[in-house]
């Protein structure tokens, strides 16, 4: 499959190498066509990988995922174009986190209980079918939950249940069991899963490790 990825930090570059190694071609998509990040990650990840602007990525992939920080993530997408995400699955792994200057981690959320950033960008862009998922944890345990023994869960949000299914594709491919994957049904189940992210960065304060993530007993 064809996959266009939107952004260039660690969460992008991990996921588009994940992408690559399990047979996708991924075009990295950043606000200039030659980002010196991207570029690095396309001669690092060989065949199946290239480079080019948000709207380049788009209009590449069959399936897009949006891997910028959730205060970017509208003006991202404008760039990319509404043209290129119509009828597409947009996977969100952005997370709504707020900073303030000075000060080196997240200071709070830029959404509250009544919204999440992943419903903002499908009703900015009606056209795409925005599934939430992965979020909720580090990113090497995004692309390897093995990363974590044990069980361990990964959540998928969305109002499209096709657009939720090739998402789960992709999650096992990653190394996601069947019984791992959590659906939380519409897309307003992305709220908790970004109002998570708060206690997923204290957990992480608590016990040294960003490798932790939640288990739900059942």
């Amino acid at each position: 499959m064809r996959i266009g990825l939107l952004g260039t930090g660690r969460v992008g570059r991990t996921l588009a190498g994940k992408l690559v190694d399990v047979g996708h071609e991924v075009r990295m998509g950043s606000r200039t066509p030659d980002n010196p990040d991207a570029a690095d990650w396309v001669q690092a990840s060989g065949e199946g990988a290239s480079q080019g602007t948000f709207a380049d990525a788009a209009a590449f992939g069959e399936l897009a995922f949006n891997c910028t920080s959730g205060a970017a993530s509208l003006a991202a997408l404008e760039a990319a174009g509404a043209e290129n995400l119509e009828g597409k699955v947009l996977a969100d792994v952005s997370n709504a986190l707020a900073f303030t200057e000075g000060v080196p981690f997240p200071t709070g959320l830029l959404v509250d209980t009544t919204e999440s950033l992943a419903e903002r960008i499908q009703a900015a862009f009606p056209g795409a079918r925005v599934v939430k998922t992965l979020n909720t944890m580090n990113t090497d345990v995004m692309v390897d939950p093995s990363t974590i023994p044990g069980a361990h869960d990964v959540f998928v949000a969305g109002d499209d249940d096709a657009a939720k299914d090739e998402v789960k594709t992709i999650l096992r491919s990653f190394g996601w069991a069947e019984e791992r994957i959590v659906d939380l049904g519409d897309l307003t189940g992305a709220r908790g899963m970004e109002l998570y992210v708060i206690l997923w960065l204290r957990l992480f304060q608590t016990f040294g490790t960003p490798h932790v993530n939640v288990h739900v007993a059942r």
